[in-house]
C-alpha cells in the first residue's frame, strides 16, 4: 500500500472510531484516524468522563456536609469550582494523552481535519490548515458521533440557557435551576448540582423520570431526589422562557402549569446523530429522516466496505456499546463471522445519587414478550454495608422467568439502584447473559459485609428460600 492507502480508514476519533483503530492494529491492520477536534470524541471531553469527575466533587463535597454524623465536625465547606474544573481538566487531558500515545503505538495515522466520503471508499480531509488530503481505505468506518439536541424557545446562549457542552465548563455552580429532561444525563446533572447546593427542579415530558427504566426503580429515584430537595415535574411541556432584564435568570413557561424561576436552564432531551458532516456523494450510504445511517446488524451500510457505528445509528448511545460495536465491525472485516451485539442486553449505567444500574428486561417487558414473571425485590435499607456508609436509599429487582411449577428459572433482567451500583453490576450483567438460573446464581457465595450481596439475597429469594429477605 501507499502512503494514502490503509486497511482501515476511521472518521470520527471518539469511542467507536479510537477503539476500532486501536483492535484493528492490534490484528496487524494499516490504520488512520481522521478527526477534526480532539481525539477522544464526546464521552472523553463533553460527555462521560468530565460529568462523573464533576459528580465525584459533588460526592466530596456531600461528604463533607455530612461528617458530622460520623463525629467529624469540620467547618462549613466551600467550594472553589475553578478547582474542580481544572482537576476535571486535568484528568480529561490525560486520558486524551493516553489515547494517542496507544494509537501511535499501534502505528494508526491521526489525520486532524474533517473528513469527508466519496465513491471507492475515498476520504477526503480538509485539514486545520485548509490543505486537502485524500486517503482510501480498504474498509470505511463512519463514527462522526453526535451533538445535544435543543428545544425551540430555548436558543443556546451559554449563560442562561446551557446544553451538556456548557455545564460541564461553567465556571460556578448556579443558585437555581431548570433541567428540562429528566433522562439520564439530566438527572445527573441535577444531582450533581443539588450536591453542590443549587435548587433543582426536573421538567420531564414523559410519565416518569429516566424513561425506559424498570418503573419501580424510577419511583425510588423520584421519592429519594424529593428527599434531597430535588423538584421533580413529570408529564409536563415547556412553551419557551422569558429572561429577566439585568440577565440574573429567567422564567421557564409550563403550558397549564406553574411557571419556574430559576438562574439557569440546563436543556438535556438527548443528542441528534451527524450524519452532514460526511459527504456521503457517490455512494450508496442511506440515512433515515431522523439522522441515523441505517446499517444491518453487523453495522455494514449498503455501501460496500463501509460500516457505520456509535452514536451515528440507532443503537444504544452509551461508550462501551461503541467499544463492543468497535470489536464486532473488525472481526467482520477479517472475516471471523463475530455474533450480533444483542442490544437488549447491554449494560447502562446513571451515575446521578443514588446510581442506576441495569440489564436484561423490565419487568413489563417479560411480560409483554409472553414470559410469565417472578421478581424479587430487596431495600439496601437492610443491608449492612450500606447502613455503614450512611447511604440507604435504593433496591435491587430482580426478574426471572416462571417455569410451569411457578418456580423461578433464567434471569431476564437485573435492576439495581443504590450506592455504587455501576459497580455492582457486573454479576448481574454476566447473569442476564449467561442465561443463568438463579439455582446456578444462588449457589455462589457473597462475600459480606458488602453492597453487592444484596444482589445475592434476591436471587436467594427466588429460589424459594432466604436468610435475610
Amino acid at each position: 500500500m501507499s502512503d494514502s492507502e490503509f486497511d482501515l480508514v476511521v472518521i470520527g476519533g471518539g469511542p467507536a472510531g479510537y477503539a476500532a483503530a486501536l483492535y484493528a492494529g492490534s490484528a496487524g491492520l494499516s490504520t488512520a484516524v481522521v478527526e477534526y477536534d480532539k481525539v477522544g470524541g464526546t464521552c472523553l471531553h463533553r460527555g462521560c468522563i468530565p460529568a462523573k469527575e464533576l459528580l465525584e466533587t459533588a460526592h466530596v463535597h456531600r461528604t463533607v456536609v455530612d461528617s458530622a454524623r460520623f463525629g467529624i465536625n469540620v467547618a462549613e465547606p466551600t467550594i472553589d469550582f475553578s478547582v474542580s474544573q481544572a482537576r476535571k481538566q486535568n484528568v480529561v487531558d490525560q486520558l486524551t494523552a493516553g489515547v494517542e500515545g496507544l494509537l501511535k503505538r499501534r502505528k494508526s495515522r491521526i489525520l486532524r481535519g474533517q473528513g469527508r466520503l466519496g465513491s471507492g471508499r475515498t476520504v477526503t480531509v480538509t485539514m486545520a490548515d485548509g490543505s486537502i488530503e485524500t486517503v482510501v481505505g480498504r474498509h470505511v468506518l463512519l463514527c462522526s458521533g453526535s451533538s445535544p439536541r435543543t428545544l425551540p424557545g430555548f436558543e443556546v446562549d451559554g449563560q442562561i440557557v446551557k446544553t451538556s457542552d456548557e455545564v460541564l465548563s461553567m465556571p460556578g455552580i448556579p443558585r437555581s435551576a431548570a433541567v428540562v429532561g429528566g433522562g439520564a444525563i439530566g438527572c445527573e446533572f441535577a444531582s450533581m448540582m443539588a450536591d453542590l447546593g443549587s435548587q433543582v427542579v426536573i421538567l420531564e415530558g414523559m410519565d416518569q423520570i429516566v424513561p425506559g427504566v424498570d418503573p419501580d426503580i424510577a419511583r425510588t429515584l423520584r421519592r429519594a431526589f424529593t428527599k434531597r430537595g430535588i423538584e421533580v415535574r413529570t408529564g409536563v411541556r415547556v412553551t419557551g422562557h422569558t429572561p429577566r432584564a439585568d440577565g440574573s435568570g429567567t422564567t421557564v413557561h409550563i403550558e397549564g402549569g406553574e411557571d419556574v424561576e430559576v438562574e439557569t436552564v440546563v436543556v438535556s432531551i438527548g443528542r441528534r446523530p451527524r450524519p452532514d458532516t460526511l459527504g456521503l456523494e457517490g455512494t450508496d450510504v442511506q440515512v433515515d429522516d431522523r439522522g441515523f445511517v441505517l446499517v444491518d446488524e453487523h453495522c455494514r451500510t449498503a455501501e460496500p466496505g463501509v460500516y457505520a457505528l456509535g452514536d451515528l445509528i440507532d443503537t444504544p448511545a452509551l461508550a462501551h456499546v461503541a467499544f463492543a460495536e468497535a470489536i464486532m465491525v473488525v472481526q467482520d472485516l477479517l472475516g471471523e463471522n463475530p455474533l450480533p451485539i444483542d442490544y437488549s442486553r447491554v449494560p447502562w449505567a446513571i451515575y446521578c445519587r443514588p446510581e442506576i444500574a441495569f440489564a436484561g428486561m423490565t419487568e413489563q417487558q417479560a411480560r409483554d414478550a409472553g414470559h410469565q414473571v417472578v421478581v424479587s425485590k430487596h431495600r439496601y435499607t437492610g443491608n449492612s454495608r450500606a447502613q455503614i456508609i450512611g447511604e440507604t436509599d435504593g433496591m435491587v429487582k430482580i426478574i426471572a422467568e416462571a417455569g410451569p411449577d411457578g418456580r423461578a428459572g433464567q434471569v431476564l433482567g437485573v435492576h439495581m439502584m443504590g450506592p455504587w451500583v455501576t459497580e455492582q453490576l457486573g454479576q448481574g450483567y454476566l447473569a442476564v447473559n449467561w442465561e443463568a438460573t438463579v439455582d446456578e446464581i444462588a449457589a455462589f457465595i457473597q462475600p459480606h459485609p458488602t453492597l453487592s450481596e444484596l444482589f445475592g439475597e434476591s436471587v436467594l429469594a427466588l429460589t424459594g428460600r432466604a436468610l435475610h429477605g
